[in-house]
């Protein structure tokens, strides 16, 4: 029976120091907040030479001019974010159609175009080149809205596509897509263009993909 009452008021005397251990024991720790989702969207251009949008697919391309520094270009404004932003967009050549020259065989061109992709203090990124051959019709990806040609079109046009991939480091707020030099093979020779504001290149489909920047908490 002592016995028994030993362990009775052991236990009593344990309880309330295990009760005040277990108020002073830290609280447990939060999980860290999951990082914000990658979000891909359409990049916000300003423009300085709109060409026009598809006639089938309803897109909207924009002349590349050539130029020497970040204000020449077509500038894209990055929302904010977190780590680097992914830059993508589809590189056109810019072709004059003519019904008459194809007629006459005479209306091949070999088109190599090259732009830079700069930050706003002129920094380059990266090149990008595009080239390819038109014969007939059939090599323009499609024709442009809004001109005076048959059925509303424009005699320019994108002939050629590469798709561009550009990692932007997590610093920049904006970049620009600036025009270099374009090189025209035709039957009768050879014409290379890089005289500032000429358009030489056409751009479309320019996305961004990005994580947000998380919201900042009010205290």
């Amino acid at each position: 029976m002592r016995s028994l009452g030993v362990l009775l008021v052991m236990l009593f005397v344990a309880a309330p120091a295990q009760a005040d251990a277990q108020a002073r024991r830290a609280p447990a720790r939060r999980p860290a907040p999951k990082p914000p989702a990658t979000k891909t969207e359409p990049a916000t251009l300003k423009c300085p030479a709109a060409l026009g949008d598809g006639m089938t697919t309803g897109r909207e391309y924009c002349d590349v001019l050539t130029g020497r520094s970040y204000a020449d270009g077509i500038i894209i404004d990055l929302p904010p974010h977190t780590g680097p932003v992914t830059l993508t967009f589809d590189l056109h050549n810019r072709h004059t159609y003519s019904e008459e020259l194809v007629k006459a065989n005479r209306g091949y061109r070999r088109y190599t175009a090259t732009v830079g992709v700069l930050t706003s203090d002129n920094t380059l990124l990266s090149r990008a080149v595009v080239q390819n051959e038109f014969r007939t019709g059939a090599d323009l990806v499609e024709r442009i809205g809004g001109g005076a040609g048959p059925g509303g079109v424009k005699a320019v046009a994108p002939t050629g596509t590469e798709s561009i991939t550009i990692a932007i480091p997590a610093e920049e707020t904006s970049v620009s897509i600036v025009g270099e030099k374009l090189s025209v093979v035709r039957i009768e020779g050879t014409d290379n263009f890089n005289a500032p504001g000429r358009p030489i290149a056409v751009v479309s489909n320019v996305t961004l993909q990005y994580r947000p920047r998380p919201a900042t908490r009010r205290r």
